[in-house]
């Protein structure tokens, strides 16, 4: 497997270098299984991608005219309580927040009152009945590390659509990072976040092709 590495300055940047990745070295293929089944997508084998000022605004990115934007703030704002707490619609099989909310608390906690040197700040989502679900979670992990007074997160999706996944999760858990530095008392750092699943649906090719300038 490739390893990809991206470095970006903002959550903006890593979107399109990012998306200039995965049409130019992305594998093509047919999914048997999982969402657009018998559809096509582009995917990188495993990519890191380290954002270095994570909260520069916007946190949503730009589009060229004429393209419409993969995310916007309204939505950011309200997919925001789906990460950080436990309800759940009646249609939902499950929410990122019913895993994260009572660990969220935990790891504020465990920085404030034990100090910043530990490995044990690491928050999971999902469980051993997610496998059996028909859509499993996409976000399984925020690690965190708190380094230099900053709070960093370290972020693992399983499977992550990059044209309209991507920048609002990436937005959201940067304001989930923000509100729990804000909470321990330390700056806001760097996010960092890992896929052996990053890929592009086949609806989204042309749209991210308008965005790069990529034939």
């Amino acid at each position: 497997m490739k390893i990809t590495v991206i470095e970006a300055r903002d959550l903006s940047e890593a979107w399109f270098l990012c998306l200039c990745k995965t049409l130019t070295e992305g594998r093509e293929y047919k999914i048997e299984r999982g969402s657009f089944a018998s559809q096509y997508r582009k995917e990188l084998d495993f990519v890191v991608v380290k954002v270095k000022n994570p909260g520069t605004r916007p946190l949503v990115p730009d589009v060229p005219p004429g393209v419409p934007a993969p995310t916007t703030m309204e939505y950011i704002e309200s997919y925001l309580p789906y990460l950080m707490t436990a309800h759940r619609a009646e249609e939902e099989q499950y929410t990122y927040g019913q895993y994260l909310e009572k660990q969220i608390t935990e790891v504020i906690k465990m920085y404030k009152e034990d100090g910043y040197n530990t490995n044990q700040a690491f928050m999971a989502v999902g469980n051993e009945q997610s496998i059996f679900l028909s859509d499993p979670p996409c976000l399984r992990a925020i690690d965190t590390r708190i380094d230099n007074n900053r709070l960093n997160f370290i972020v693992y999706f399983r499977s992550w659509d990059l044209w309209g996944g991507f920048p609002s999760n990436l937005a959201a858990i940067q304001l989930l990072k923000e509100y729990m530095s804000s909470e321990i008392g330390v700056d806001d750092g760097e996010l960092i976040a890992s896929s052996k699943g990053l890929h592009l649906y086949e609806y989204s090719w042309d749209l991210a092709r308008a965005t790069t300038r990529i034939k």
